[in-house]
């Protein structure tokens, strides 16, 4: 009884790590048969599909190449982003020292109006009348 309960628990062990292992393989790795046609044989003969998965059907040991990703995988590893970056906060820097210096000017005009003369150029008017003292 105890060895019949022992090979039903291994058959359905067996069973099922190769399903999910034929399931989870890539189709393209698969050997022998398409990987369908071989979750049909291993559901229509449990065991000897399991078995003939693990011999004979599963890819070998070698691991596949990953595949090379031809941009950078976040902005911070991409140089053009970066110096974009670095562009872009060059020129507001310089936009804000352009505005503080066109402001600086406007302000010095403005406080400089006060005292200007009626030429409008900042000096009294000290023209000679023509009156002999």
């Amino acid at each position: 009884m105890l060895f019949r309960v022992a090979l039903a628990v291994a058959v359905l062990v067996i069973f099922v790590y190769g399903l999910v292992d034929v399931i989870r393989t890539d189709a393209r790795l698969t050997r022998g048969i398409s990987k369908p046609a071989w979750i049909i044989v291993m559901i229509v003969l449990p065991v000897v599909g399991a078995i003939l998965w693990l011999l004979m059907g599963r890819p070998r040991a070698t691991v596949p190449a990953r595949r090379q990703y031809s941009g950078p995988t976040a902005p911070d590893d991409d140089p053009d982003f970066l110096r974009n970056l670095e562009l872009r906060r060059r020129k507001q820097a310089e936009a804000a020292r352009l505005k503080k210096l066109k402001d600086d000017l406007e302000s010095k005009r403005d406080t400089g109006s006060a005292g200007t003369g009626s030429d409008g150029t900042g000096e009294a008017d000290t023209h000679d009348t023509g009156d002999v003292k």
